[in-house]
């Protein structure tokens, strides 16, 4: 590559300048949307169609991690996934968690499991005539939805689509470390933390999601500087650099969950979790799931995430997909568009209430039950 060739150095002037004195690079204006319904820990948006909305097409429900922005589906124009939506005709919501504090310390899993998932699901079929829900959940967004649906068969939904959701927590390799200190300590120590600090506070967080792409962060003066001149480019990296800068908190009870449970005991492993003194089985789920898995997730892996394969014997169809990306990336990267969005519009359509799930094989990654 030229790095001296006369338009690429225009380009590059034109590009740092907009990225460094100018108003950035990516257009990170948020899809128009409504609120529709609030409570505790609860915001329901409903986006604003761009064109009529197809009748034919149940609503979608997009359903966020704890401590990550709701952003996260609509991260910048051209690679937001709520936009892509929307532009599909689809009735299209967001449920917001919104910040946390130390006041919400004492709040569990089970609020967003029992409450706050379940209560969006009601209002978004609700509001939409009575339809089930789609619901779309990103890493622990996925995990929450379909403990919810265990948890409650009875829930409007039609069925359930993971992005980056794991399941296996031994196959984490970057968590090895976390494991080992909990079997000397017995958890103690890291128990004596979150209690102290009420949970994890967003700036750790922060801190903790940009570790896992620790190579992207090294390289990032390199990457700009033989990129520069590429204005799409430059402009998802800014949007990604702003996302990871506004991390949330986690609530200290559900962080203390998530660590004895998942990451200690590895209970999702097996399909189960104890939660507010009752066991949730994953086996209760008999409704379609897809699990799309990063191919350079390093938090979520491949084998985290299709663990998912395993453990819903009464699903009528568990579709298993691999994408290019990680953790983010799989989810609203430049090459998700192409990959993970085909898999969710495929088995959006062919899940569809109106429809009946194909009991054929289709392909390797798809696991019939």
């Amino acid at each position: 590559m030229n790095l001296l060739a006369p338009d690429k150095l225009l380009r590059s002037a034109v590009n740092a300048f907009d990225l460094y004195f100018g108003q950035g690079l990516a257009d990170t204006t948020p899809m128009p949307s409504s609120i529709i319904a609030e409570g505790p820990q609860r915001t329901l948006r409903r986006y604003r169609p761009t064109r009529r909305v197809r009748t034919d097409r149940p609503p979608i429900l997009l359903v966020p991690p704890l401590a990550a922005p709701a952003a996260c589906f609509d991260l910048r124009r051209g690679c937001s996934l709520v936009e892509h939506f929307v532009n599909l005709g689809y009735p299209t919501y967001l449920v917001d968690y919104g910040p946390i504090s130390f006041a919400n310390r004492d709040l569990g899993l089970e609020h967003w499991v029992d409450e706050v998932i379940p209560n969006a699901i009601r209002q978004v079929s609700r509001d939409s005539g009575g339809r089930p829900v789609q619901p779309v959940g990103w890493c622990l967004g996925g995990i929450m939805t379909l403990l919810a649906v265990a948890a409650d068969p009875r829930l409007p939904v039609a069925s359930v689509a993971t992005v980056a959701s794991p399941f296996d927590f031994a196959e984490v390799r970057m968590l090895g470390p976390v494991r080992q200190l909990g079997k000397v300590t017995g958890g103690a120590l890291v128990s004596s933390l979150y209690k102290t600090l009420g949970g994890a506070p967003a700036p750790l967080v922060s801190f903790g999601f940009r570790m896992t792409a620790i190579e992207r962060l090294l390289k990032k003066p390199m990457f700009l500087a033989e990129h520069l001149s590429d204005r799409e480019t430059i402009a998802h990296s800014q949007a990604i650099d702003q996302y990871m800068s506004r991390m949330l908190a986690y609530p200290g009870r559900t962080f203390g969950q998530l660590y004895h449970d998942f990451f200690r005991v590895n209970s999702l492993a097996e399909g189960k979790l104890l939660l507010n003194h009752r066991e949730l089985d994953l086996a209760d789920v008999r409704i379609p799931v897809l699990s799309v898995a990063g191919g350079a997730d390093v938090l979520a892996p491949k084998g985290a995430v299709h663990r998912i394969g395993e453990i819903l014997p009464n699903s009528p169809l568990v579709r298993l997909e691999t994408a290019p990306g990680g953790h983010l990336g799989v989810l609203t990267g430049r090459s998700s568009i192409d990959t993970t969005w085909s898999y969710l519009d495929e088995f959006l359509a062919e899940t569809a209430p109106e429809r009946t799930p194909s009991k054929t094989k289709t392909d390797p990654q798809t696991v019939e039950v």
